[in-house]
């Protein structure tokens, strides 16, 4: 499942490539037919993501003040999105939406979820995530509130979008060993020093992760390559690792909140 980073990367090349325009939209697979038929013709607002969410706010720029519609997408697994210069290929595969805009064409492959919200189901939704470290405005004081109450190992903590939104699997495993922190150490032990530190570790991370388009970890003054020729074991620094690089320890691995778990058993007591 893509992490934060990504779904914000992928908010700003969608607003990128058709903000602002009007867009020719289909379900090529039949699914958000209806959905679909709605949207054809209106203008593209804005693209823009909240943890592992993207939102779609559209009008029709035929009316003097138009009622914005909201397309909210989660990619979920086994969503994925294309990227086309126009004229677009066939639809490949199940096309649940394609949108064609003035010079590009996006395709929407399996995604969890793909619906219209009204205003009423967009607050809902909004007040069941948690501070997305991306949003300039994020509260993270209401995060660590959330964790001081919570019994729950950190690394299971972390994956609770509704406390932290955006953290997955890798980057859970990436920051609790760059902060030395022991994955199952409850939530409520950790200290507001910690929590800060944390926090804005997880900020610097995502804000790499946009820029590069992928989940840096490692010191970017060690790198003696171009970022783009990094393979993932070489930008990483424990997850799927076989040892730690730090002490050399074996790393280990177990189950912890339904995901597989990476961490040093020596430099994260």
């Amino acid at each position: 499942m893509p992490e934060g980073h990504t779904v914000h990367r992928m908010a700003r090349d969608h607003s990128k490539y058709l903000a602002q325009q009007i867009v020719n939209l289909s379900s090529p697979q039949g699914r958000f037919a209806q959905e679909a038929k709605r949207l054809n013709g209106k203008q593209l607002i804005s693209a823009s993501a909240h943890g592992k969410h993207l939102f779609y706010r559209w009008v029709n720029p035929q009316v003097v003040r138009p009622r914005e519609i909201v397309m909210h997408v989660h990619l979920g697994l086994y969503g994925k999105f294309r990227i086309h210069k126009n004229p677009p290929p066939e639809p490949r595969g199940a096309v649940r939406v394609r949108m064609i805009g003035d010079a590009h064409t996006i395709d929407l492959n399996g995604p969890t979820r793909c619906e219209i919200m009204d205003s009423s189901q967009l607050q809902s939704l909004k007040n069941r995530l948690g501070v997305d470290p991306l949003d300039p405005q994020a509260d993270p004081q209401k995060a660590y509130l959330r964790l001081c109450r919570s019994k729950k190992p950190i690394a299971t903590a972390l994956l609770d979008q509704s406390i932290i939104a955006g953290i997955g699997n890798i980057y859970r495993a990436e920051i609790l060993h760059l902060l030395d922190l022991d994955p199952e150490t409850p939530s409520c032990d950790l200290s507001r020093p910690q929590f800060d530190t944390l926090w804005q570790l997880t900020v610097d991370l995502f804000q790499i992760g946009v820029k590069h388009d992928r989940i840096i970890t490692v010191d970017l003054n060690s790198i003696n390559k171009p970022i783009r020729r990094l393979n993932k074991d070489e930008r990483l620094t424990i997850y799927k690792k076989q040892n730690c690089p730090r002490c050399n320890s074996t790393v280990r691995k177990w189950a912890l909140g339904a995901r597989t778990m990476y961490a040093c058993p020596k430099c994260q007591r």
